[in-house]
């Protein structure tokens, strides 16, 4: 099919979907992804304007005795979101009762001891709603936006995971700031013991504790 210039929002599940794959390995494990993978190594974290080749979907053939009913199983990984939600002293909130609201459908989950709720979700879903009916749970409703992470490498990519983790970052786009720089001295105080490693800038051992405690 040929290459696919990444936009916002985008994340494989997603493209792979549109173009008629069921297995989002189909074209993350193409050899002509390789450079991307390694860079990104998580298929659903891109960045606008990497570049994907979709490779040409190939038939199958199947043989089967005719008047007989044959089953066929789509090989595929489900698409999970997956959300940890944690009171402003950061303790993880658990047994709280939400509604989960994605592409028109509710479900109610209820968070476990670490306070994390999981549920697959439909490979082309781009927005979501989660909407606390706990009384006792701090928050009342929270908007997803599904498929806008960005790489941890890029200054979107640290001031959202920033923000989400009750830092406050600023907006998230590609600008270095003073109330970025204030964030990041905050997270750094949070999680490094040695305070020299405390300087304001998000290098490579900062973005990596600022994945580890993320998630991702």
């Amino acid at each position: 099919m040929g290459k696919y210039v990444v936009k916002q929002g985008d994340y494989l599940s997603k493209i792979a979907k549109q173009n008629g794959f069921a297995d989002y390995l189909t074209i993350w494990d193409h050899p002509n992804n390789a450079e991307l993978k390694n860079k990104r190594k998580n298929p659903n974290i891109l960045y606008p304007g990497d570049v994907l080749f979709i490779p040409d979907k190939e038939g199958k053939v199947e043989s089967g005795a005719t008047e007989q009913k044959h089953r066929f199983k789509v090989k595929g990984k489900p698409l999970m979101l997956r959300i940890v939600l944690k009171d402003y002293n950061d303790k993880p909130i658990a047994n709280a009762k939400v509604d989960l609201h994605v592409e028109g459908n509710v479900y109610p989950l209820t968070t476990d001891s670490k306070g994390k709720i999981e549920k697959e979700i439909p490979a082309t879903a781009k927005e979501g709603k989660l909407v606390f009916t706990d009384p006792d749970t701090p928050f009342d409703e929270m908007v997803l936006k599904i498929g806008h992470l960005d790489p941890i490498e890029e200054i979107s990519g640290w001031k959202a995971r920033l923000n989400n983790l009750g830092y406050n970052a600023g907006p998230i786009d590609d600008e270095k700031t003073e109330q970025l720089r204030s964030a990041i001295e905050e997270f750094q105080c949070d999680y490094f013991k040695d305070l020299s490693q405390v300087d304001g800038e998000c290098g490579p051992k900062t973005q990596a504790k600022l994945k580890q405690v993320y998630g991702c």
